[in-house]
């Protein structure tokens, strides 16, 4: 019995208006963190590759093993390039998380690498990660489920990126916006600034917003319970959740404090 290729649960969840929860991967690199992650109760984890250090090697094990447990695999290159994506998506990766989308040319030569025609030109990988290992011989149909298993999130950075808010959000084939907090506060010249809060989160109202006239997925970051409840009120529905590296310092902090004083 022939075994059909994976379905990305992330996709069936939002499609279902469900909010996914998950939390970024900066420094654990054993595969089986996402066992752990899954087992914790969230919904997906998100591999850092722009500021952290995996090797291509470790992300496809992540990506593997990912697939085999249900439990999405995000993962955000150093950058949006052909060769970055290809790469990934060839690995079994089933979400992207694409840094520094300035404008909509740049939106939509991402898409274009990561779906196959008609919607794109993905290059072909034959047999491998990204099909299960399970082609069904009808190479159209397989690339059409390979599409719509693909998800797309686009990072907005920079105040020329907000100049093309509705443009970029609007892209067919993205399926989700955020923004990256620290450098957009940077580039806009608020960044440790009293200020930095209030124009930030006036920067995300606005996406929240445009995502709602496009009907796309709002993805945000948050350091609190608290930030967390607030966002999804909002409108957020896919919330990372802190990181392996924040959790584990603010939690082994807390009980040091406590157990030496």
């Amino acid at each position: 019995m022939t075994m059909a290729m994976r379905s990305n649960p992330m996709r069936a969840a939002l499609g279902a208006g469900r909010v996914q929860l998950g939390t970024w991967i900066n420094l654990v690199r054993t595969p089986a963190v996402l066992t752990l992650l899954q087992a914790a109760g969230l919904d997906y984890a998100r591999l850092d590759m722009e500021h952290s250090s995996p090797s291509m090697e470790t992300v496809a094990d992540m990506a593997v093993l990912s697939r085999a447990l249900e439990f999405p695999l995000v993962v955000r290159p150093p950058e949006g390039s052909r060769e970055w994506i290809t790469r990934l998506l060839d690995a079994g990766v089933w979400g992207l998380h694409i840094p520094q989308v300035d404008d909509p040319e740049t939106a939509r030569e991402v898409v274009r690498a990561v779906r196959y025609a008609p919607a794109g030109v993905r290059g072909q990988a034959g047999i491998g990660a990204h099909n299960d290992f399970r082609p069904s011989g009808d190479v159209l149909a397989d690339q059409a489920h390979l599409n719509a298993q693909v998800h797309l999130t686009v990072m907005l950075e920079s105040a020329a990126a907000f100049g093309h808010l509705d443009a970029i959000v609007a892209t067919p084939g993205v399926d989700a916006v955020t923004l990256g907090p620290s450098d957009l506060a940077q580039e806009l010249g608020v960044l440790g600034t009293p200020d930095q809060a209030r124009v930030i989160d006036e920067h995300r109202e606005r996406l929240i917003a445009a995502a709602n006239r496009h009907g796309k997925d709002v993805a945000m970051l948050v350091q609190t319970v608290e930030e967390g409840q607030r966002w999804i009120a909002a409108g957020a529905r896919i919330i990372a959740y802190a990181s392996d590296v924040a959790v584990l310092r603010s939690g082994f902090a807390a009980a040091a404090a406590r157990l030496r004083a």
